[in-house]
């Protein structure tokens, strides 16, 4: 079990992290996008010992603003005995759009950590939408954010995992990260395939 205070971004902090996505989020995510829903999903975690408190995906099919990120917060919402915002793990399989990244900020988070780049998003899942709001409404060109600021820290999974020292398990991290973008492209797959049927404003 992983118990620290201060967040220590080793391998047992990453395996955990991207555990969190590959048990909790990926089944939750495969059966959303065969409703129309998009591939996005986040989850919470407990600071003091990395345990899920709640997972969500995107339910944009119910409501357009309910992407991964703010449905993960609705969701926690409903769990009496949850932890205060600074006593969490915040994690998004993709990097939040302009929408999520001000409600992790109003939410009361100080960082959260994504998997999949606004690029990787616009390229390798055809939603380009994310780069295209920053830099037409807040004119933040390429996704250029500050990524650490008064509110929060952003962390990229894969840089942290690509920083590793080579012997702590940094090339079965990185092997389990192939395998969940191969498992992301399989879903993104049936979302691109249904898109045209839903009435999603920005599909």
């Amino acid at each position: 079990m992983y118990c620290s205070k201060a967040t220590t971004h080793d391998a047992a902090f990453l395996s955990s992290v991207i555990g969190s996505i590959e048990k909790s989020v990926v089944p939750l995510t495969a059966a959303a996008v065969k409703e129309g829903n998009k591939v996005f999903g986040a989850c919470v975690l407990k600071k003091a010992d990395l345990s899920v408190i709640v997972a969500e995906t995107n339910r944009e099919m119910e409501w357009p603003l309910l992407h991964g990120e703010v449905s993960a917060l609705r969701s926690l919402q409903k769990v009496a005995d949850r932890p205060a915002p600074g006593e969490c793990v915040f994690v998004a399989t993709h990097e939040p759009c302009s929408l999520c990244l001000s409600a992790i900020t109003w939410s009361g988070y100080d960082n959260f950590y994504y998997l999949f780049t606004y690029q990787d998003t616009k390229d390798a899942f055809s939603i380009p939408h994310d780069l295209k709001i920053l830099a037409e409404v807040f004119k933040c060109e390429n996704g250029a954010y500050c990524r650490s600021n008064a509110f929060w820290t952003a962390y990229s999974i894969g840089d942290l995992v690509a920083a590793l020292p080579d012997d702590q398990d940094k090339a079965d991290l990185q092997a389990r990260i192939r395998a969940l973008a191969l498992a992301y492209d399989d879903m993104s797959k049936t979302y691109q395939a249904s898109k045209a049927d839903n009435n999603i404003p920005l599909s």
